[in-house]
């Protein structure tokens, strides 16, 4: 198998790849836009059906088909995850059902 990550094909390119990853995240945040509110906490998180878990696959999937078109980049699975998962942070679309869930902050 042939390694087609713009990140481990060329790693010095740090300004490119941190571009990427904050245009990346700004696209996932443009995305949500797209959905009603989602609860994140009280479904099992291994339901494969529950919104959040459905919303991330298409997400992730829509992510690295962008960057490609765009960009003609091809992210890293952690780019994806780690820029997702970044843009949900900054996101008020998410419903937290317990302020108290665990969550420190």
């Amino acid at each position: 198998m042939a390694i087609r990550y713009d990140l481990w094909l060329d790693p010095d390119d740090v300004a490119r790849h941190r571009a990427v990853e904050a245009d990346l995240e700004n696209f996932f945040l443009e995305r949500f836009a797209d959905y009603p509110h989602i609860r994140l906490f009280g479904a099992d998180p291994y339901d494969y059906d529950a919104p959040f878990n459905r919303l991330y696959d298409v997400l992730i999937a829509r992510g690295g088909e962008y960057c490609e078109r765009h960009w003609h980049y091809v992210p890293t699975p952690e780019q994806l995850n780690r820029t997702f998962f970044r843009a949900v942070g900054r996101s008020t679309k998410f419903i937290r059902d317990d302020p108290d869930d665990g969550d420190s902050t």
